[in-house]
């Protein structure tokens, strides 16, 4: 059923294997209620079980989610996921909200993927079980559980932070899958509310697939911070956000007892909250599944120790497509720090300035500039080369005309055409801007020296891009992991005294 073995999956709800968490869900014909493989309730008979691949495939058939396991604080992964980039890229749209009316249009969905909407349904129901409308309602209905469960939301903050367009159909949708009102879910409040604030303010779980290599998550961002909208502390990650309903802050650190995160948001509007976690997740790329991607790169011989050694390496993702690729721009021929330096004047000399009662911190003083700022603004005096400030204003007044620019398109090569047709991006940057901020995993920036020195056979020749991009046609579609410990192994290496400060390997330097 839906690709799924009935038997491979019995035994592991019956188990409870943690590896197979996110992988399927178990729905009880009796019962009428699915469950994660790890769901702590006595496993039901095995000729009373339908297995389905997704949240939303188990919901579309009539099942309601189990409130012992929490369905929605299950990792999002699936066996089919890299097998499928259409569904992928449309599951990322979908995050981004883009189904979020009741009306959701899955005509312009399936445009925006090159697809016609049947064959965007089609793929849908072959690997996800369920219609890209109801993937969307089930991701609004189990978010709200989450909020319900882990927030002091009130109810009609809840039904708008989950997209719901009205209390009445929040309430209507909640009687009719949980046979009881919301309020009967929310589990018994703390004695301690939270302090009153300006904004509201939230606590909520984002799980991962273990293991996770948060120290190398943390490091990355913390070469990379801007003074005044970052922080990076010792176990948590602080940064101010802007969006265009409104303004706050967010800070992450490691789960204590599970295996996840632990997000803190502070935002103006609470429609804000799941834009703000998608990003989230973005960055922090906790929807990786590590598993199928290290059974797959293991098989080559370069990548197999690499591996071995760093197993819950992720991608490191972009808060925003836009100051990911302005990033990228001002780390060309330039050293980490530099590219630091020339983000911090920018910031400061273009920055939003945000009021510290809305962040939360007197540090988190400002938010990444605007497009349409930077797109009207002398970058001169910035202290950069011409040609630099110049491909700034053009990336900036194409997002301006664009608001898709960042968004997943049809394929990978769709997406590095789109941003090599900007004067001043080239094949390298756009992989780059493809990998870290539109989240493409099989991006491979091939001409990128350190990749080409930690390809590098001891002893041997350092490799030509073409020979490496050649030799990476095997890592598809997980090109960008294989990119990531080349990266970390590259980085790890001890440099002679006389190669370091240089800036010859000059790409290499920003990843």
């Amino acid at each position: 059923m839906n690709g799924l073995d009935p038997a491979s999956c019995y035994r592991a709800l019956t188990t409870r294997d943690a590896r197979f968490d996110g992988r399927f869900f178990t729905a009880v014909r009796t019962t009428r209620i699915y469950c994660r493989p790890v769901c702590p309730a006595r496993a039901p008979r095995f000729e009373n079980c339908a297995f389905y691949p997704s949240a939303a495939a188990a919901q579309e058939a009539g099942f309601r989610p189990c409130l012992r396991c929490r369905p929605e604080t299950s990792p999002t992964l699936a066996p089919w996921r890299g097998t499928s980039v259409t569904v992928s890229r449309a599951l990322v749209l979908i995050a981004d909200g883009l189904l979020d009316a009741d009306d959701g249009n899955v005509e312009a969905l399936a445009a925006r993927l090159g697809v016609g909407e049947r064959q965007l349904r089609r793929l849908f129901q072959q690997h996800l079980g369920a219609s890209p409308i109801a993937v969307a309602q089930t991701r609004r209905v189990l978010f709200a559980r989450q909020l319900l469960h882990e927030t002091h939301l009130s109810m009609a903050e809840v039904a708008l932070a989950s997209g719901f367009g009205s209390v009445r159909r929040f309430n209507a949708v909640f009687q009719a899958l949980y046979q009881r009102p919301p309020g009967a879910l929310r589990r018994a409040r703390s004695p301690v509310a939270p302090a009153a604030s300006a904004v509201p303010v939230v606590t909520l779980f984002i799980p991962y697939r273990p293991p996770y290599d948060w120290g190398s998550m943390v490091a990355h961002l913390e070469a990379r911070a801007l003074t005044g909208m970052e922080l990076v502390e010792p176990g948590r990650y602080l940064r101010t956000v802007l969006h265009p309903l409104g303004r706050g802050s967010v800070e992450i650190a490691p789960a204590k007892r599970l295996d996840g995160l632990r997000a803190t948001l502070r935002v103006s509007d609470v429609r804000m909250l799941p834009p703000v976690i998608a990003r989230l997740r973005r960055v922090f790329d906790v929807g990786a599944d590590v598993d199928a991607i290290h059974v797959h790169l293991s098989q080559d011989a370069l990548l197999a120790p690499l591996i071995a050694a760093r197993p819950g390496l992720r991608a490191p993702g972009g808060w925003d497509g836009f100051e990911l690729a302005v990033r990228a721009i001002l780390g060309q021929q330039v050293t980490v720090s530099a590219a630091r330096g020339l983000g911090n004047r920018l910031l400061a000399t273009f920055g939003e300035p945000l009021d510290p009662e809305s962040t939360g911190d007197a540090r988190l003083l400002r938010a990444f500039p605007l497009p349409h700022v930077v797109a009207a603004a002398d970058l001169t005096c910035l202290g950069m080369p011409a040609a630099r400030a110049r491909t700034l204003s053009s990336l900036a007044a194409a997002t301006v005309a664009d608001p898709a620019l960042f968004q997943p398109g049809p394929s990978l090569a769709d997406t590095v055409a789109r941003f090599t047709r900007l004067p001043g991006i080239g094949e390298w940057t756009a992989q780059y801007i493809a990998l870290r901020a539109v989240r493409e995993t099989d991006a491979f920036p091939a001409s990128d020296v350190a990749l080409l020195r930690a390809a590098t056979a001891p002893g041997g020749p350092r490799p030509t891009p073409e020979a490496l991009l050649q030799h990476a046609e095997a890592w598809s579609p997980w090109r960008a992991y294989a990119a990531q410990h080349l990266w970390a192994a590259d980085a790890a290496r001890p440099r002679p005294p006389s190669s370091r400060g240089t800036h010859a390997a000059a790409p290499a330097l920003l990843h």
